[in-house]
């Protein structure tokens, strides 16, 4: 896609989320170096914080798949970011295998992505449709959670093999858990919203987040930014470690 033909507002609000992202994965790892004394497993002020960052990033990437497909853009390209978001999601698997070997994440937000993608470039011509789509695949979720639980429906959704699912009762044990139900859901809405707002002649600028510029370039290199972010948190921690015992 050539720079004259991005939504820059699309751009932004990707850079919003990473921004949102960066800040809770520090404050993930202050906790987790032992520095504050935070459950970013439990405590609501947290788990919302998640919950709010993957949506707004998930809205993101339907809107993007939405604009790609208006452009048209071809199978070829799609499936050669679709490669660069997989193979990423193989080394986050490995990476944090090394780094927490008991949570690994073996399903967590690119490998939700990787799957999502798929279904939603097949599903782009959906329409209004989507909104439907959208309202199910959030609300399976709960459904089936609520049927586990009570036994209507075995347990085999909570295993491994299917709990990328979401229709679990219980969460896994991961560091990342980004299942395709309700989160597809998610992806279905921004689409729809997307569709919604180009058929009323959108423009590809959100004034007030067009003015932080550095938003935009985040949204734009979001995968590699992605990518890069936690090393280098990380690093910055262990030197700080390092400079208090030495």
């Amino acid at each position: 896609m050539h720079t004259a033909q991005r939504y820059v507002g699309i751009d932004s609000l990707r850079g919003l989320a990473m921004l949102w992202m960066t800040i809770f994965h520090f404050s993930f790892d202050l906790a987790n170096a032992g520095y504050t004394q935070q459950n970013f497993y439990a405590d609501p002020l947290w788990t919302w914080q998640r919950t709010c960052i993957l949506s707004l990033f998930l809205l993101c990437a339907g809107a993007g798949q939405v604009i790609a497909v208006a452009q048209g853009q071809s199978w070829a390209r799609f499936w050669r970011r679709w490669g660069q978001i997989a193979g990423c999601a193989l080394l986050v698997s490995l990476g944090s295998w090394f780094m927490f070997p008991r949570s690994y994440i073996y399903f967590g937000v690119l490998h939700g992505m990787a799957v999502m993608l798929i279904v939603a470039r097949l599903t782009a011509g959906w329409g209004s449709w989507l909104w439907l789509a959208g309202l199910l695949a959030v609300a399976s979720k709960f459904i089936a959670s609520y049927a586990i639980s009570t036994r209507a429906i075995p347990q085999f959704f909570n295993e491994r093999s299917l709990n990328w699912l979401g229709w679990v009762d219980r969460l896994p044990i991961t560091e990342d858990y980004v299942p395709i139900f309700p989160w597809l859901g998610v992806m279905w809405w921004g689409m729809a919203a997307t569709q919604w707002w180009l058929g009323r002649g959108a423009t590809p600028r959100l004034a007030l987040l067009n003015r932080v510029r550095a938003l935009g370039w985040l949204g734009r290199h979001s995968l590699t930014y992605y990518m890069l972010h936690q090393p280098v948190l990380l690093g910055l921690l262990a030197l700080y470690g390092a400079g208090l015992r030495g």
